[in-house]
């Protein structure tokens, strides 16, 4: 099956769903998905302190120096220097997205099959860590290019047919 990529973090808005007959979709890219810090509150201060798990807000948000084959959507930090994330998908909690751990040193590993379990599991998360070669890292969309190629942005929400 072909496979069309679509760079998440140059699509429009607007885009909720992509559909092309005989194609798998593959959303790239290293998104962030902060909070308003009018969330902040104690618990999440709880999973910082007790779980080494530091939930992304609006006023302190990382620079992310990778670009990834597919998508992470990048929830939290941990002190190592490392990354929470969705894979494929913008981080929901009730969705079926695995939930990975990408190091300082740009190794990725899976935390747990989808949300609930790494809530379920959060206690233990780093015991949990088991390597997932399914992700490329790139250092940047450049050099990711030199690869694979993308759709372009300005074709997002066409209805027309443009897997031909």
């Amino acid at each position: 099956m072909k496979k069309i990529f679509v760079d998440a973090t140059e699509a429009v808005e607007e885009t909720v769903a992509l559909f092309i007959e005989g194609a798998e979709c593959v959303l790239t890219g290293t998104t962030i998905n902060s909070m308003s810090i009018k969330e902040k509150n104690d618990e999440y201060e709880r999973f910082a302190q007790e779980y080494d798990i530091n939930f992304i807000f609006d006023d302190e948000i990382p620079e992310i120096d990778f670009y990834t084959v597919p998508l992470i959507d990048i929830m939290a930090t941990d002190s190592r220097g490392g990354y929470i994330g969705t894979i494929g998908e913008m981080t929901d909690f009730q969705s079926d997205a695995p939930i990975c751990y990408i190091s300082k040193e740009r190794k990725c590993y899976i935390l747990a099959s989808n949300g609930i379990e790494f809530i379920n599991g959060v206690t233990a998360w780093k015991k949990h860590m088991k390597p997932y070669e399914n992700i490329v890292i790139y250092s940047s969309k450049e050099e990711a290019t030199k690869e694979i190629a993308f759709m372009k942005s300005t074709n997002l929400g066409r209805t027309e047919n443009i897997a031909n």
